[in-house]
């Protein structure tokens, strides 16, 4: 009886842990933090966003992704997993679609710029959150 214990305490412990680095997968980097303080998240997020729209997505770490629309509007994107060396100085973002819309779930590989374009990591988009500029003088920790 008392291994039995033993072992539910242990795969307990172990399921907890995973719970634990899953949280700690997608906290945000400092240098993703930083960028971050000029908007505010507005919690309104979309599924899909028009890909022609899309200026240009810049990823701020391995998890968070800024998107800019041809609009100014700005986007948040946390993907899901982990899109390995997407902020790293030599490396691109490449998807490809068959419809107008980036939306959640859309894979997007990281290509290495400085050889044969090898693949580093995939992952895939997650929702889209709108930000909105804070202005000058105003506060980021309302």
């Amino acid at each position: 009886m008392k291994s039995r214990n033993f072992i539910t305490g242990m795969a307990a412990a172990a399921a907890a842990l995973g719970m634990a680095s899953a949280v700690s997968a997608q906290e945000m980097s400092e240098a993703a933090a930083e960028r971050l303080a000029q908007f505010e998240r507005t919690g309104e997020t979309r599924t899909c966003v028009n890909l022609t729209q899309v200026r240009s997505i810049q990823p701020l770490d391995d998890h968070h992704f800024l998107v800019e629309m041809r609009n100014r509007d700005m986007y948040l994107n946390v993907v899901n997993g982990r899109c390995s060396r997407a902020a790293s100085a030599g490396t691109y973002l490449q998807y490809s679609t068959t419809g107008s819309q980036l939306c959640r779930n859309q894979i997007v590989d990281v290509v290495d710029n400085g050889g044969q374009g090898m693949l580093s990591g995939s992952c895939g988009l997650g929702d889209f959150e709108r930000l909105t500029h804070i202005e000058e003088g105003e506060s980021a920790s309302r």
